[in-house]
């Protein structure tokens, strides 16, 4: 009888090998409370490691962290209608504290750019405080009713932008700095993530937002997923705030202003995009343990060349856990940091002592081959190096290979099924877009022919990707 796999394969159920994965690779686990999730250590290691390059990226650019309160007063949301009206269905709201009932409801942070103007409007006196750049790492609560581990839950992690500029042109530019050198240079680099910049549609745009720019990434099963945005929020919360300015010239001027955000959905896109029936697979430059060294038998000599070299590896900067746990078997230890996607493993027994190798196992392209104990530090590197840039290329083929040009709706949602479509937007627009919608299909976000970010919606030549997306 064949051994039942570990994991349903992706081709028989990918969202079921999703739900195993994270299960099994040691990511998360269901909440208490419908839509919450709990982070595990190994899951928790990704995010620490997403949340330092990302916060030092943020940081270069000249923004500095704060925190805001987690409670914010309804009455805050409802000076911004169109933000108020864009978040309504996904606010949990606190009626009660203390054991009465509370003279004004709280609205459990959904995102903070209420909150954040009320203070804007008190730090920004003139032309001199600007521009203010401040960011948060904090949880978030929205509602969710179809809730997915990483993906969509009720409760979710991320960092949130919120800046004021003097002219719209400085803001304009901020959002675009951020789409790029912090977002998209961070996928593709670190997460090797290949993604595409865009900005969103009237109908997709962040509520209170005059535009959106989005990084979209293709999943393993051809779906969308949005990975970060960056809003130009225009004066629309300035006005209502009354956050304004003292201009050179002696003027009251609003501000213009940006949000922008990332949240530990990228754990999820993480999975979707480099996992493979036999588990995650983590990109070197991410990854909390970039080398496991095992020990295949319970032999004190080879234990301590075990640690012997995992000491060696670490003097040489590498990421690295010792295996020694013996009492277990090995086969099942070494399909456990499969399915955690440790980029490298470097398995020794009494043979392997005895030759003066080890036997290196790549978990990206995968195989296995003996290295020279003395080699390893030398070999690893590059070993790393080169399967870190192909786990991006991997995900740009797919991409590319994936996405066809479309010249109608019925044509986008038939292209839509497993993989992305283009069409231009001159010929698509709005009333296209709400068909679309109605086939459970939307537009991504729109490109311009290049590749580039359009200026604006009609801007000649824009094209939209459209897509299913989780």
């Amino acid at each position: 009888m064949a051994k039942a796999p570990v994991l349903t394969p992706q081709a028989d159920d990918f969202p079921r090998w999703y739900q195993d994965l994270i299960n099994k690779a040691e990511l998360a686990d269901n909440g208490p409370v419908r839509g919450t999730m709990v982070i595990r250590p190994y899951g928790y290691g990704l995010w620490e490691r997403m949340q330092a390059d990302m916060d030092a990226r943020i940081k270069a650019v000249g923004a500095q962290n704060a925190y805001f309160p987690l409670f914010i007063p309804q009455s805050y949301l409802t000076r911004e209608a169109e933000h108020v009206e864009g978040f309504a269905p996904e606010l949990a709201v606190v009626t009660h504290g203390g054991g009465k009932e509370l003279e004004e409801p709280i609205v459990v942070r959904p995102t903070s750019e209420t909150i954040i103007n009320e203070y804007f409007s008190k730090w920004v006196q003139s032309y001199r405080d600007l521009p203010l750049l401040i960011n948060q790492w904090a949880n978030v609560v929205r509602w969710e009713l179809r809730p997915r581990l990483f993906l969509r839950t009720t409760e979710f992690l991320w960092q949130e932008g919120h800046t004021a500029h003097a002219t719209q042109a400085d803001a304009r530019e901020f959002a675009s700095r951020i789409q790029y050198d912090v977002y998209a240079d961070f996928m593709e680099n670190v997460l090797a993530m290949d993604v595409v910049p865009g900005r969103k549609t009237a109908r997709e745009r962040f509520a209170g937002a005059i535009n959106t720019l989005t990084l979209e990434g293709m999943m393993g099963d051809g779906k969308a997923l949005q990975l970060g945005t960056s809003h130009e929020l225009g004066q629309n919360f300035a006005k209502a705030f009354n956050t304004s300015y003292l201009s050179k010239e002696g003027t009251q001027e609003h501000v213009w202003q940006t949000s922008w955000g990332s949240t530990t959905r990228m754990i999820g896109a993480l999975v979707m995009m480099h996992g493979d029936d036999n588990g995650l697979r983590v990109p070197p430059k991410l990854a909390h343990v970039q080398v496991v060294v095992l020990a295949i038998k319970d032999d004190e000599a080879v234990v301590a060349k075990v640690r012997e070299v995992g000491e060696q590896l670490r003097a040489a900067g590498l990421r690295v856990v010792v295996d020694d746990r013996t009492d277990t078997p090995f086969g099942r230890r070494a399909v456990d940091w499969e399915l955690k996607g440790v980029p490298v493993r470097i398995e020794i027994g009494p043979r392997d002592l005895a030759g003066c190798t080890a036997m290196l196992a790549r978990r990206i392209p995968g195989g296995k081959e003996p290295v020279a104990l003395d080699a390893l530090t030398s070999v690893l590197p590059k070993v790393l190096e080169e399967d870190q840039a192909r786990l991006l290329q991997e995900s740009r083929d797919r991409r590319l290979a994936r996405t066809v040009d479309v010249a109608s709706v019925g044509e986008a949602v038939e292209a839509a099924a497993d993989g992305w479509a283009r069409i231009p937007w001159a010929d698509l627009g709005p009333e296209g877009e709400a068909k679309l919608a109605e086939q459970g299909v939307s537009v991504r976000c729109l490109v311009a022919e290049d590749g580039s970010v359009p200026v604006a919606d009609d801007a000649p030549g824009t094209v939209a990707i459209a897509a299913r997306a989780y």
